[in-house]
């Protein structure tokens, strides 16, 4: 692919979490970087989970010329604490995968409901019929931001802890469905959409019964290892139509970079091949 000229002005970025190491973020940055010809780099930043150690890192970032950083577990809503100003989606979702430092200031955003919406968008999404979301954290209410912001009127929510999906449904005015009752709620569903760990690599498997699920439904995983999930798998053998979770991670991508480095952030098939091979070379170490 053809880069643009070079653009000397050094410019920082990077995520923050605990642990980091398994992140596709800077791959993703420095891949745009590198098509813009610019002297920028985003790294990866381990920081200890409790509050005062994500302050410390946020400030030493400050201190020496970071742009912004993407927030990752567990600190998402020590970004909120942290920021002098926050952004309606930020708030709406309750946690913040942004920050960006400018003139002293700390602003916090959530580009994860930006990410979601596009690559629902880009499957087909209407906002049309029902949506279920499977799960109750900090992920959750950014996909329930996003299905709003999609048009989706009708959102049910279930959380294997009862009492989670209850407090985020009084929140969101979702309707909150029991667990054991997951795989019988698909009357008029056009969008499913988990958001829990269950399917991912060394964890237990999401048990759903996908039988009554209207082949037309758009069915999303926000995990991205494995990349195709056994959700997602049983799913596309449906004939629904899937989006994974590179889908949503690629387009969260785009506001950071196009913020703090300064160049154009363009999804397309050779960002996702380059994440793809990225994440077969970890599959054989």
């Amino acid at each position: 692919m053809t880069t643009q000229g070079p653009n000397t002005e050094l410019r920082l970025a990077g995520v923050v979490g605990w642990p980091i190491a398994h992140s596709l973020s800077p791959l993703i940055h420095t891949i745009w970087a590198k098509r813009a010809g610019l002297n920028a780099y985003y790294v990866p930043v381990p920081v200890e989970p409790d509050y005062d150690s994500f302050a410390r890192a946020m400030d030493s970032l400050r201190t020496i010329g970071f742009q912004g950083v993407n927030v990752t577990i567990p600190h998402k809503e020590h970004a909120l604490r942290y920021a002098d100003h926050t952004s309606p989606y930020a708030h709406a979702a309750g946690a913040a995968n942004m920050m960006t430092f400018r003139q002293n200031k700390a602003y916090a955003d959530n580009s994860d409901i930006h990410g979601f919406r596009v690559a629902m968008t880009d499957a087909g999404a209407s906002g049309a019929g029902r949506a279920v979301v499977l799960g109750a954290g900090g992920a959750a209410r950014g996909v329930v931001n996003a299905l709003k912001g999609l048009g989706y009127l009708n959102i049910s929510i279930a959380n294997r802890t009862h009492e989670k999906a209850e407090r985020l449904a009084e929140r969101f005015e979702l309707e909150p469905i029991d667990w054991e009752e997951r795989s019988n709620v698909f009357d008029g569903v056009s969008a499913l959409v988990n958001t829990t760990s269950l399917g991912m690599t060394g964890e237990p498997p999401l048990d759903l019964d996908l039988s009554n699920l209207n082949p037309e439904t758009i069915v999303a995983d926000i995990v991205y290892t494995p990349l195709e999930t056994p959700l997602l798998k049983q799913a596309r053998a449906k004939g629904c139509k899937t989006v994974d979770g590179l889908s949503m991670l690629m387009h969260q991508a785009v506001p950071g970079f196009e913020t703090w480095l300064g160049g154009k952030a363009v999804v397309d098939d050779d960002l996702r091949q380059h994440l793809v091979s990225e994440l077969k070379r970890r599959e054989k170490t």
